[in-house]
């Protein structure tokens, strides 16, 4: 299938190789237009902007936030104007459901069609083709791109038509992430300060009531203090937690422990920490008890 990829970043360049892998012709955009280039050597084609990529009929965005995406979609030089009548934009990155709505909205009224599909997975798993992605959109769309998921991700779970419930699911899941991520390192500071050897602690409780990759993963990492190279750096975690914080407000759910976490990483980043990942809530845990972060 030919597809343009927008977006080559630590995710995206993983995303697009995988494609090319998988026998899809891809035609690459990317603001730095080196990174586009260092996957020509793999086979891509290289576009101009992103009208040039999405031209193929199919476009997906790999980007970091509302502004990128809303940057690359629109104008003369965006997705929306280089998209075929009825061509597929899919959204692939965490973005607000208010930029989804308004998105989907421009993409049916130009006679193109939007997806949502926001993968769960960091770097490693993108390499490797192990994401988890929601999809919303119309049924036939998705069935569409479904090989291009495939190619990507190991299990795609549709949501329905509406764009915007695949980009609830993925802002909610960050936020129970980032949740499980606070109370693992509230409890290992917990013990560290009681001589509790947190090594022997994280192995204990991850190979009995918290057997989940997440909290062998990243328990794994507050125990090392390994916060560097980030997979997913704080700025972009606090990015995500305002984004629950938002849609909370505007279905009028509270979500108390999601201020809880944006605090946190505000810690954090007031602390020169914007390069560490976002396991680094370890750190700022260890450092409030008076502990070696």
């Amino acid at each position: 299938m030919d597809v343009g990829f927008i977006g080559l970043g630590n995710m995206g360049a993983a995303m697009a190789r995988n494609l090319i892998k998988a026998g899809h012709r891809v035609t690459a955009y990317n603001r730095n237009r080196d990174k586009a280039a260092e996957l020509a050597k793999e086979g891509a084609l290289v576009a101009d902007r992103p009208a040039d990529a999405a031209r193929t009929g199919v476009a997906i965005t790999m980007l970091a936030n509302d502004d990128a995406l809303s940057a690359v979609t629109e104008g003369p030089e965006g997705i929306l104007a280089g998209l075929p009548a009825d061509g597929i934009l899919v959204s692939m990155s965490t973005v607000s459901l208010a930029v989804t709505r308004r998105l989907a909205r421009a993409a049916t009224d130009a006679g193109k069609v939007f997806i949502a599909a926001p993968v769960f997975g960091r770097p490693d798993a993108a390499e490797a083709a192990k994401l988890f992605i929601p999809v919303a959109g119309p049924a036939a769309a998705v069935a569409k791109i479904e090989p291009l998921l495939a190619a990507m991700g190991q299990k795609t779970v549709p949501f329905g038509d509406d764009p915007v419930h695949a980009a609830a699911v993925k802002i909610s899941g960050n936020f129970m992430l980032q949740s499980a991520i606070e109370s693992l390192a509230e409890a290992l500071a917990l013990v560290r300060k009681h001589g509790v050897d947190p090594a022997g602690y994280l192995d204990f409780m991850t190979s009995t009531l918290f057997t989940a990759p997440l909290y062998k993963g990243y328990g794994g990492a507050i125990v090392t203090q390994r916060y560097e190279p980030a997979g997913f750096a704080l700025p972009l975690a606090l990015k995500d937690t305002k984004l629950a914080l938002a849609a909370a407000d505007e279905a009028g759910v509270p979500l108390p422990l999601a201020d809880l976490i944006r605090d946190r990483f505000l810690i954090g980043l007031s602390r020169g920490w914007e390069n560490l990942d976002m396991a680094a809530l370890g750190k700022v845990a260890a450092e409030n008890a008076g502990l070696d972060g």
